[in-house]
């Protein structure tokens, strides 16, 4: 038990939950300005794989994060484009986004790299103390930069959305386009710049995952879009619960990591692979019915 309380424990729990956070923060500030998005996968994807490669190509891993976030921050403007432009479905755009980003890096890595798998591995981020020590991991995790940016882009997000006239307008956006746009708002372009911000916000946490692994793997999102997406919703819509929420699933995670290197071998080391997605299950049937989602979601902005 020494081992689910420790500083190990701890440092797993961030590290973890930086990536499913940010897909979060980014989900709600797309869907408080009134866009459906579940294109948040797609997005990790994208900038995991962005970063990788400009980091591979530059020698530079600065210069990989920067582009991690472009290329996020630009397909989801694209998609708000397609939506709010095109009158393209929202639910079809963020699948085909999905789709695009898992067939497209796949087919990118064959191309660049002559592999379907992975990437060649990259030297990325590497501060703090060497060693597998609990006090070793956490100052690691709070000595990489992606880790830093990630965590005040989660913490920024409901401050700036509820105390800033920007905020405002994307929350008035999302409630009420009519009564917006008839008091002057732009409601498109309020909701293009909440995408480009979603876009950045969840990027970080494509970029966050990659440097962690040091390369890019096919697939590597694993799903954290749509689990954060989950998180978005179980929050009824709110930046600080849903990032509570990524927290929460984050030490499950880090849990089943601990139990399973405890139990090493045998069924019951399956099973504890299981916890995290039981506990999303659970939560997602008690909260079903209790979440009021922002009146104006995937309602047409007022030309």
């Amino acid at each position: 038990m020494s081992a689910v309380f420790s500083l190990t424990m701890v440092a797993e729990t961030l590290r973890i939950s930086a990536p499913y956070a940010c897909a979060a923060a980014g989900g709600v500030w797309a869907e408080r300005s009134g866009v459906i998005q579940i294109g948040l996968e797609g997005v990790l994807l994208t900038s995991a794989f962005t970063s990788v490669a400009v980091a591979h190509a530059t020698g530079s891993a600065a210069l990989g994060v920067v582009a991690g976030v472009i290329a996020g921050a630009a397909i989801s403007v694209g998609h708000g484009l397609l939506v709010e432009k095109a009158r393209v479905d929202a639910v079809v755009s963020g699948i085909a986004l999905n789709l695009s980003a898992m067939a497209g890096t796949r087919l990118a890595l064959r191309g660049l790299y002559g592999s379907a798998s992975n990437s060649p591995a990259i030297e990325g981020f590497r501060f703090g103390p060497t060693g597998s020590a609990g006090w070793s991991l956490l100052a690691r995790v709070f000595a990489d930069p992606v880790t830093l940016l990630a965590i005040a882009a989660v913490v920024a997000t409901p401050f700036v959305l509820a105390r800033t006239r920007l905020g405002l307008r994307v929350r008035a956006a999302g409630e009420n386009p009519v009564a917006a746009a008839a008091v002057g708002v732009d409601v498109t372009r309020v909701r293009l710049s909440a995408l480009a911000i979603s876009g950045a916000v969840c990027a970080l946490g494509g970029v966050h995952l990659a440097f962690d692994q040091h390369r890019f793997e096919s697939g590597m999102s694993n799903g954290r879009g749509f689990i954060a997406l989950a998180a978005v919703v179980v929050s009824g819509w709110r930046a600080g619960r849903a990032a509570m929420a990524c927290l929460a699933f984050g030490a499950l995670e880090a849990l089943q990591i601990v139990l399973q290197d405890q139990a090493r071998k045998g069924s019951l080391g399956d099973l504890v692979q299981l916890l995290p997605y039981v506990a999303t299950l659970l939560v997602l049937a008690f909260a079903a019915g209790r979440s009021a989602a922002p009146k104006g979601l995937g309602k047409p902005a007022e030309e």
